[in-house]
């Protein structure tokens, strides 16, 4: 059975190119960053979980809620093949157990934060907000869009960000969480424009402040997709 059954649906993506070296602290023994076309991204990244199961049973106000994160990808070398995965800086979500739960069996970097979406169509234009209070200030990431969707291209930019299906958190210097996470491709929609205002400094600490002076290279909105995430599996580099 799975850990985790869900949607996750409305996956407002914004990309920075930025220096590796910026990563080498966060990045989980026994793998190495997945570079596009020689390029290192950091994403931030909002969406709606829908109908969420934990192990096959919906929890009660733990159905439907937001999550905000910022992460960068990376790969790993296994049984002959790269498997390509993320890497989570931080995960907002709205629901203290949903913190307990990741923090406690993934070690991953979950915060509880007060949160908002909405979703509207206007027209021709689908409008898509996701916002979280830190430090008494709202945060916000709004994208404008069309209503139709539309196939990602396969070897492009969008297939690369949205197309990782593995999970790695760092436990130690020698020790890294492993989970897989299935869904089938997306579908996105076009990006007319959007609008980010978000503190990185106060949100994910002073190493990423410098994103606050830093323009996307790329925003994107993906429909998402009903999703599984599968158990952990814990790597240790060296003989413990």
């Amino acid at each position: 059975m799975s850990f985790l059954k869900a949607e996750w649906r409305n996956l407002a993506i914004a990309n920075y190119v930025i220096d590796p070296a910026t990563l080498a602290n966060y990045l989980p023994a026994g793998t190495e960053l997945d570079l596009w076309e020689g390029k290192c991204y950091a994403s931030l990244v909002g969406f709606m979980f829908k109908n969420t199961k934990l192990l096959g049973i919906k929890i009660p106000l733990h159905v439907n809620f937001e999550e905000v994160n910022l992460r960068f990808y990376v790969k790993r070398f296994e049984n002959g093949m790269w498997k390509r995965g993320v890497v989570f800086i931080k995960e907002i979500v709205p629901k203290p157990a949903l913190t307990l739960v990741a923090n406690t069996i993934y070690n991953e970097n979950y915060e509880t934060l007060p949160m908002h979406h909405n979703w509207e169509e206007i027209d021709t234009e689908r409008v898509v907000t996701y916002q979280w209070k830190k430090n008494k200030q709202w945060q916000s990431f709004k994208i404008i869009a069309a209503l139709e969707t539309s196939e990602i291209k396969e070897n492009s930019a969008t297939e690369f960000i949205t197309e990782h299906y593995w999970g790695y958190a760092k436990v130690n210097e020698n020790t890294t969480n492993e989970y897989e996470v299935t869904h089938p491709k997306w579908r996105q929609y076009k990006v007319k424009s959007s609008e980010i205002k978000v503190d990185f400094g106060v949100v994910y600490g002073t190493d990423f402040e410098f994103l606050n002076k830093l323009e996307p290279d790329s925003i994107m909105l993906a429909e998402g997709s009903e999703i599984t995430v599968e158990g952990k599996k814990t790597i240790r580099t060296t003989i413990q």
